[in-house]
């Protein structure tokens, strides 16, 4: 068995980036070192800021929702529940990542910055607002996966059997059963579903790609060797030039 160390090194980058930022902002406001209401997303108090002259500094209430999980500041119970939870649903992604995603690394995170974007549009809209996005994030993962690996077999709790086609809907009804709300996880179905769709079903029936990879993506994962993306459209930077990081990757060199 693997240390956590050495788990935490063999995590893809993307996976890595996200969960590293995940759990530093949670153990954050669990001490009290960060209030959780400066990450908390509603929308008629960011945007009275953004009136004010001084109200750019609220620029982070659209980055940082994104990394944190509903309910982890009430009581030590519901962090535990909450925390555990998201950490299962987020290992989803780190498959996704070495899966459907194995040498596409500029493409998984152009999928995580559409569903960012996406969660944070959605969430104007007051029926489905959420507070704050780590839940529907980690929802949207485990939705595309599931999509990914249709009929691979899934045990829940050791109860239950079933093909991964499913899950995301299981876990959204073990959410209510649970007394979870349900509107993150939801959302989360609602934008892995909308990437999905434009990304893999409508190219497939037209031949059309509306959500291709932008080349600034491309360029970020090449500059910084960020994994590895076959195919990529831009070319790495001489070793001279290389990224350094604690989430660069294998430091592949990128063909045309």
């Amino acid at each position: 068995m693997s240390s956590p160390a050495e788990y935490y090194k063999s995590l893809p980058p993307i996976s890595k980036a996200y969960g590293t930022l995940c759990f530093f902002t949670t153990v954050l406001v669990r001490l009290h070192i960060l209030n959780p209401l400066f990450l908390y997303l509603y929308y008629p108090r960011v945007f009275k800021k953004f009136e004010e002259p001084a109200g750019m500094e609220d620029i982070y209430k659209f980055l940082l929702p994104g990394t944190i999980f509903h309910k982890l500041w009430y009581s030590p119970s519901d962090d535990v529940g909450v925390f555990e939870i998201s950490l299962h649903r987020a290992r989803y992604g780190v498959m996704l990542e070495k899966g459907a995603f194995d040498k596409r690394t500029a493409d998984f995170l152009w999928m995580m910055i559409f569903g960012a974007i996406s969660l944070l549009v959605l969430s104007v809209i007051p029926q489905l607002n959420t507070y704050v996005l780590g839940l529907p994030m980690v929802s949207m993962l485990v939705y595309v996966w599931s999509r990914e690996n249709p009929n691979a077999q899934i045990n829940i709790y050791g109860i239950l059997q079933l093909k991964a086609f499913y899950l995301p809907w299981v876990m959204l009804l073990l959410d209510v059963i649970f007394g979870s709300p349900l509107m993150p996880g939801l959302l989360g179905i609602m934008v892995g579903h909308l990437y999905y769709y434009f990304a893999v079903l409508h190219p497939l029936a037209t031949g059309k790609n509306y959500l291709k990879t932008p080349k600034w993506v491309h360029k970020i994962v090449a500059r910084f060797r960020i994994g590895m993306q076959a195919n990529a459209p831009v070319r790495a930077p001489a070793n001279g030039n290389a990224g350094t990081g604690a989430f660069r990757g294998r430091s592949y060199r990128l063909n045309q």
